[in-house]
């Protein structure tokens, strides 16, 4: 296993040099028919060795992996590198079409999702989207064609109910962040500048029936981390600059009527959900971490994220905090069929100190308790989860996640049934290679 002073080239951090393609997959136990689809995830894959001195784990070559099930079988594996301008010139490919826009090679290395009957492999603060094709070859960047004003996002809130898809953006130079709505036809349809006083990382965002839900917290553009050569991201810690989540009413056309309510000291990548109770509060969940780039300038490691309940009350402006979970939680997924909408379960990563990745999490939110799904030397990645049929019961589905068994080396792709998650697997999916830890990724069902 490779090792690096940088810990984010160590390990299964470390990158595969090799874009493979194998077919008919080994699987222990019984793959559910009903699965025909693939299971895509992306993280970054650096196509050429990076310093270890200053390599940020967010900046490296995007590759995207997936697994193709179709009627009880694991019919193909293939990994492949979103093909931005330093991998095309490092491979001698021919350059990837399509406009560009802000700075460096155009990395997409984020998520990966489908809409408007396509897949895209996206990334934050200054990339496009790129088209990828159903067998993950790249196609080209896209602007959705040029309706898209700036970069886009690696996180867009899907409207269970209308099937568009909503976006908080930032860039650099902008002293706003951007509300971006994209319609079901590919093409945005909305933008709304949110003026901001500093320059935030703002990861995600999460929609409820009225308001788009906007994160403006201490991490801050600080580009003396550049020009110090300190690390290659110029993103930091700042506590000074206060912690604060902003109602957007989603109606609107501009930002006039936006409300902000102080939240604790922290940073969040990702909500669990957001929804809004009868009485009109906003209940939102968050895996909430104490700080983000302060001490380590190379990747999130940062102390342990709980996942903690926030409920903005807009009458009073008053905001309670309540822990909901202090074991370490990152990667929170849940029914994205009720996004915005109240939720009985959420689903988990487990992410300990110094960079330990372990269990998946199912969470009653409505009983208060949580079931676990690991072993020894399992290193679980995001779990995904897939509802049986169209209107099947918030939890009658299946699991699906990556995961990297230590001992032996390997990655494997598993199937839970939700009801049943502390149970053995379904099936268990055995890939031909190592797939790195990386960030997001779907479930890209065939009729997508």
């Amino acid at each position: 296993m490779t090792t690096s002073p940088n810990p984010y080239l160590s390990g299964n951090f470390a990158p595969v040099r090799e874009e493979v393609t194998a077919f008919d997959l080994r699987v222990s136990g019984e793959i559910p028919r009903e699965l025909n689809g693939r299971l895509l995830r992306i993280g970054p894959n650096p196509v050429e060795p990076p310093d270890p001195a200053t390599y940020h784990w967010f900046l490296g070559n995007g590759m995207v992996h997936g697994v193709r099930l179709r009627d009880g079988r694991a019919e193909w594996y293939r990994n492949r590198f979103v093909r931005d301008d330093a991998v095309t010139a490092a491979k001698g490919w021919p350059r990837t079409p399509g406009p560009r826009h802000g700075f460096g090679s155009g990395v997409a290395n984020t998520n990966v999702i489908a809409h408007a009957g396509r897949i895209w492999a996206i990334v934050e603060a200054g990339g496009l989207p790129v088209q990828l094709d159903d067998e993950l070859e790249t196609v080209a960047y896209s602007n959705f064609d040029g309706t898209l004003p700036g970069s886009f996002t690696a996180h867009p809130k899907r409207d269970p109910d209308t099937g568009e898809l909503h976006a908080m953006v930032y860039y650099p130079l902008w002293d706003y962040v951007q509300y971006v709505v994209v319609g079901v036809d590919g093409r945005v349809r909305k933008t709304v500048n949110v003026p901001v006083p500093g320059k935030p990382m703002l990861h995600d965002c999460a929609i409820t029936e009225r308001y788009m839900v906007v994160f403006d917290l201490p991490c801050i553009f600080k580009p003396e981390n550049l020009q110090s050569g300190r690390s290659s991201f110029p993103y930091a810690w700042d506590p000074d600059y206060g912690a604060r989540v902003g109602l957007l009413p989603r109606d609107d056309d501009d930002a006039s009527r936006i409300r902000w309510f102080e939240v604790p000291l922290c940073y969040v990548f990702h909500p669990l959900n957001a929804y809004e109770t009868a009485d009109g509060q906003v209940v939102l969940d968050v895996c909430r971490h104490p700080k983000m780039f302060a001490s380590d300038l190379n990747g999130p490691n940062e102390g342990r994220p709980t996942l903690d309940r926030w409920v903005i009350d807009p009458s009073s402006g008053k905001v309670s905090a309540d822990t909901i979970s202090d074991r370490g939680h990152e990667f929170p997924r849940h029914d994205e069929r009720r996004i915005g909408k109240p939720i009985r379960y959420g689903y988990t990563g487990g992410l300990g100190d110094a960079l330990g990745l372990g269990p998946i999490y199912k969470h009653d939110l409505v009983r208060g308790t949580t079931e676990v799904h690991g072993g020894p030397g399992r290193m679980f990645l995001e779990p995904v989860f897939v509802p049986r049929t169209p209107d099947a019961a918030e939890d009658d589905g299946w699991i699906l996640a990556y995961v990297y068994d230590a001992p032996s080396a390997a990655s494997e792709v598993v199937i839970l049934h939700a009801q049943d998650f502390t149970g053995e697997p379904l099936a268990r999916i055995h890939l031909p290679q190592r797939v790195p830890f990386g960030f997001h990724g779907n479930w890209v069902p065939d009729e997508a």
